[in-house]
């Protein structure tokens, strides 16, 4: 179990955490039409404003994030040798003519940001942001930091629409996850940022959410399709719910892309571990599809949203069209429970799920 210390969600719905709640909550989203870099054909994104973070500066906007926070933590030593970085992200800086190694974007972040230890990076696919906070967790368990910092980020570039829109996999339409009308998704912009601690800090009296389980899992199925069984995300379900009490869970906030195949998959390994009976939801109708930062993104809004008692709607959400019907909703849903899901899948069969709880002084 390691316990979330502060968090931020930098987005084109805002620079603080706070922001992007209540952007959520008000059912705001940046997404619209973009014709970029001499594309052939425009696509639906979240994009960051024009000239900010020197435009989309990749290391700017990572750095801004931990920043801001790390700015909650006065208590901790961030020079310290027992604290590490671990940055996630599916492509990198891509940004430039020919990008950076993504190892010395995150050791000139480390730097940035006064880190004396070197940096660990992830690139896990789209479940590189959940993968990265069960590294954290296994790095703060076996001993060798007591504080982690894990953030994650993608900007796009003309490499990454250009790839997706290869696969014929993007919507020109705002995305309607697990809906009957799908029929693609959005990308989106963001950084993301948790600080994770070993132990509950004696000077917080406030519940503070933990994460206590994660799970990482590799079906192996296809280099881009999800399995048809949903075998890998299934297994990775049932290692964070075994010996746990369905009834106590909030929600599954699901990966949901709105494609036809990763929807229908995660329906799938919902009904197989016994949870159709619990709310689903995606975010993505709010960020689209923030790559690298979508694990830290859709858990820290999950985080806010259900301490605060509500459960986020899934925007453009109206008919089921999921092998599976799920317990899903546009509007967003009061709940008193304290616990949640978080669920990934990716490229090449990669799936992550992990447990968040809110623990009571």
């Amino acid at each position: 179990m390691i316990y979330r210390l502060a968090d931020n969600i930098t987005s084109p719905l805002g620079d603080t955490t706070r922001d992007n709640v209540e952007a959520v909550r008000a059912f705001s989203t940046a997404l619209s039409l973009h014709q970029l870099w001499d594309m052939p054909e425009p696509f639906m994104g979240s994009l960051f404003p024009n000239g900010r973070f020197e435009h989309k500066n990749y290391k700017t906007v990572v750095i801004s994030s931990i920043r801001e926070a790390i700015s909650h933590l006065q208590q901790i030593d961030f020079t310290s040798p027992r604290v590490g970085l671990v940055l996630s992200s599916t492509k990198g800086d891509t940004t430039g003519d020919e990008g950076e190694p993504f190892a010395e974007s995150a050791r000139q972040i480390a730097e940035a940001i006064g880190l004396s230890t070197t940096p660990v990076t992830v690139s896990n696919a789209c479940i590189s942001g959940l993968s990265a906070q069960i590294d954290a967790m296994r790095m703060i368990e076996t001993g060798i930091y007591d504080t982690v910092i894990v953030t994650g980020c993608d900007v796009q570039s003309k490499f990454i629409v250009s790839g997706f829109q290869s696969f014929k996999a993007l919507s020109k339409d705002e995305c309607r996850p697990f809906d009957e009308d799908r029929n693609g998704l959005n990308l989106g912009e963001a950084a993301a940022t948790i600080v994770f601690g070993k132990e509950k800090p004696s000077y917080s009296n406030k519940p503070m959410w933990a994460m206590t389980k994660g799970a990482i899992r590799n079906d192996a199925f296809h280099i881009s399709g999800p399995s048809r069984t949903a075998e890998g995300s299934y297994r990775a379900l049932m290692q964070v719910i075994k010996d746990e009490d369905i009834e106590s869970l909030a929600c599954v906030n699901a990966h949901g892309t709105a494609t036809l195949y990763n929807d229908d998959m995660e329906s799938n390994a919902i009904s197989r571990a016994g949870l159709l009976q619990v709310p689903v939801n995606s975010l993505k109708g709010y960020y689209g599809h923030t790559m690298g930062a979508a694990g830290l993104v859709e858990t820290i809004v999950m985080m806010h949203a259900i301490r605060e008692g509500w459960i986020p709607g899934t925007r453009n959400y109206h008919a089921s069209g999921t092998c599976h019907e799920l317990i899903m909703s546009a509007k967003h849903r009061s709940t008193d429970k304290k616990q949640f899901v978080k669920l990934m899948s990716g490229f090449g069969g990669c799936n992550a799920a992990a447990l968040y709880k809110l623990i009571e002084q």
